[in-house]
């Protein structure tokens, strides 16, 4: 059980991170738009992380750079939905990977379910129309937002079959994060190249201000750098089902920053709302003694 614990752990601060990485990007977003984010924040990481690249095996090449790619089409998404939506907002609709997780399981992987996942859906729904009853209705932001919320979830459970077949193997979570921000950092390079015909956009970086460096090294080195290599290592240690429930408390530290730093509140309906969801995805993971996944 240690190793677990251990694991667990590691889940858990990843989770506190990503809560405080919403008003950081929010922050950024008036001046910056997705993919000059992403470049930024992992060209920050790749500097620290690029030196890790010799020595690396071929499975931790391959296994990071296609994770890598997923995990770019979830940043992308989620910061031109954070652009179009609220911190709190965004926040809350990706917490709701921990439901998209079983459900791209059961179909894609063939595993089944009871009701309790179908309850916990519905009380999701519930929630989040108790949320968004106090603001606008669903928008585009909102939409990307759940589209990002999806690859994540296809992240997670590929981080997960990544650990099943190389057990005999162990890959190094630490070159793993490196081959990780070698690819975010390549791909946003191409689509900025392929949109901008170049990148004389960096010419405007000098107009950034204090707050926003602090922002942007706050997410290439704490949220990048040590988050993206906790991930790895802890989910070598806790199975995808475990790490949702972690996860989902994501929108907790989400909101409790977005309220101390942005000012942004829910009120009582967006409160209940929220508490709500984060129930619904905690119990979408609590499994009967005897039911399926019991033994896990």
């Amino acid at each position: 059980m240690r190793p677990e614990r251990f694991g667990l752990l590691a889940l858990l601060v990843v989770t506190m991170v990503w809560g405080t990485t919403f008003p950081a990007m929010k922050l950024l977003s008036v001046q910056l738009d997705a993919l000059q984010i992403i470049w930024l924040r992992f060209a920050i990481a790749l500097l620290v992380l690029g030196p890790l690249w010799w020595g690396m095996r071929r499975g931790e090449r391959l296994w990071g750079c296609a994770l890598g790619l997923l995990l770019f089409l979830a940043f992308w998404l989620q910061i031109e939905g954070l652009a179009r939506t609220s911190s709190n907002r965004n926040a809350f609709v990706t917490g709701l990977n921990v439901l998209v997780v079983p459900l791209i399981a059961m179909l894609a992987l063939g595993r089944r379910y009871g009701w309790r996942l179908w309850a916990a859906c519905a009380l999701a729904c519930a929630g989040m129309a108790l949320m968004f009853h106090e603001n606008e209705p669903w928008n585009l932001g909102d939409t990307l937002t759940l589209a990002s919320t999806v690859f994540y979830a296809i992240y997670i459970l590929a981080l997960e079959e990544c650990t099943r077949r190389n057990q005999a193997a162990p890959l190094r979570a630490t070159r793993m994060a490196a081959a990780q921000a070698a690819m975010m950092c390549l791909a946003s390079t191409l689509l900025l190249l392929t949109r901008d015909s170049g990148m004389s956009w960096m010419q405007s970086m000098g107009a950034l201000g204090s707050p926003a460096w602090a922002a942007l090294l706050y997410l290439g080195l704490l949220a990048s750098v040590v988050v993206v290599t906790l991930q790895a290592w802890g989910q070598q240690r806790v199975d995808a089902m475990r790490s949702a429930i972690i996860f989902g408390l994501e929108p907790v530290f989400a909101a409790l920053t977005a309220w101390f730093l942005l000012g942004e509140s829910l009120g009582w309906a967006g409160l209940t709302g929220a508490s709500l969801v984060i129930a619904a995805l905690v119990f979408s993971q609590v499994q009967p003694a005897a039911g399926v996944g019991a033994s896990d």
